[in-house]
């Protein structure tokens, strides 16, 4: 027999410590065997104690290969020239891509045949190899990203007393049977690489900016620091009723978390685009990759018909009683919007999601802010020179973020200017 390398065939004079990029090579591409006593010419060298190399050679597939790619290596000694020689033949797995358990699921462990060589893989070939084999639902894929933390897991879990160890990780599908981490394991890890990006603004458009912020991390990081920067900016108004002071939210508080966990809970992670919040002084708009699945239009949503795009990941926030059953949420916005005249507004396309909640307390765009306000701060600065955020709290009679968003327009507008940082900062009317 003449022993020549090609895209199937491996030489290798004796057993070294790399070969079993070899054996990667063949189970993430077309398969191939690889000959150990063949130098690279294709002369015969043999090895000494056959038995003993096939042993070394089965436990270096076994111990350094993830997944287990055992079940596809078929090993037999052979005779040439009179001399012993070890032949693998190496079957194309249905696990791929099969990596260096050293150097993890990334391109400097995941191998594929290039002609006679075997060659780094890419991130993009990778990325084919598991939607192959694992499917198409994101949260089952395999992570690219092995090396995860989850300190702000481990903080929700321990708060909601559930357990957050190995095997409750492998039954809820953040990792694999062979210990792989899942996608969705990504997506509650604090190396999640979806955020959540928020904006404010004065009046119903864009024209006025006020504030910007991309929130990063776990997905249960982000749930609650999303949250509480949406409740600081959800005003309460007062009104009296006689002698009665009764106070309203510009926003109910359940429709508020209820938008925000569509978001978290519903959007497409296939995209690395960012879920987008913006905050208007009418309203509130929640836009989320990734449209609705066939067959369902928003009506059938609204009665509380769902088909859930991440199941598991819905399980996890269900399990941690932050979300109920599936199909709820829609329902619970517009019961919440019951006493107000004006209603959400939800949009649809095919790939994006948006929910839109009206401002209860009726900000209109000829109003964002009461313009006797803007004057009350105009007159105090004429007579007293300036003023401070808190001494315009207690001028108006209103909360921090009230005023915090009088004076950012006022500033828009040019009709004030700021001087200092911090708890320094003083205003003064514009020459």
């Amino acid at each position: 027999m003449i022993y020549r390398e090609s895209e199937t065939v491996e030489l290798k004079a004796e057993l070294v410590s790399d070969i079993c990029k070899e054996i990667v090579a063949f189970a993430n591409s077309r398969g191939g065997t690889l000959y150990v006593g063949i130098a690279d010419d294709g002369a015969v060298v043999g090895v000494e104690a056959a038995d003993a190399v096939l042993l070394r050679l089965n436990n270096m597939v076994r111990d350094s290969i993830k997944p287990d790619v055992t079940m596809f290596v078929r090993y037999q000694v052979l005779e040439a020239e009179g001399k012993k020689v070890i032949a693998a033949t190496v079957q194309r797995g249905t696990d791929r891509p099969y990596y260096l358990a050293e150097k993890g699921l990334k391109p400097s462990g995941v191998y594929v045949r290039n002609g006679t060589s075997a060659d780094p893989s890419t991130d993009t070939a990778i990325r084919k190899m598991i939607k192959e084999t694992d499917g198409d639902s994101f949260e089952e894929m395999r992570s690219l990203e092995q090396e995860l933390t989850f300190s702000a897991a481990e903080k929700i879990f321990r708060q909601r007393e559930v357990a957050f160890d190995r095997p409750r990780m492998h039954t809820l599908g953040l990792r694999t049977a062979d210990g792989i981490y899942s996608n969705l394991g990504l997506l509650l890890s604090d190396q999640c690489p979806g955020t959540i990006k928020t904006a404010a603004f004065s009046g119903t458009d864009q024209n006025v900016f006020q504030d910007r912020r991309e929130f990063q991390g776990s997905l249960f990081q982000q749930m609650e620091e999303v949250y509480a920067y949406l409740d600081l900016r959800n005003q309460t108004k007062a009104t009296f009723e006689g002698l009665y002071r009764i106070d309203s939210r510009d926003y109910p508080e359940v429709a508020l978390r209820e938008a925000l966990m569509n978001c978290l809970v519903h959007r497409d992670y296939s995209y690395r685009a960012s879920t987008l919040i913006s905050v208007y002084d009418d309203r509130m708009e929640f836009v989320s990759i990734g449209g609705l699945p066939d067959g369902v239009g928003t009506d059938d949503i609204m009665l509380g018909f769902s088909i859930c795009r991440n199941p598991k990941l819905a399980a996890v926030f269900y399990r941690l009683k932050l979300i109920e059953a599936y199909g709820t949420g829609m329902p619970k916005i517009m019961r919440a919007y019951q006493a107000c005249e004006r209603k959400p507004k939800i949009e649809v396309t095919g790939n994006a999601f948006k929910i839109t909640l009206p401002n209860c307390n009726g900000y209109t765009a000829k109003s964002p802010v009461p313009n006797g306000q803007e004057q009350g701060v105009i007159e105090y600065l004429k007579t007293h020179g300036q003023i401070t955020r808190k001494e315009v709290d207690a001028l108006l009679d209103v909360s921090q973020a009230t005023s915090n968003r009088l004076l950012k327009q006022m500033l828009a507008k040019g009709a004030i200017r700021q001087e200092g940082s911090g708890r320094r900062i003083r205003y003064f009317l514009k020459e």
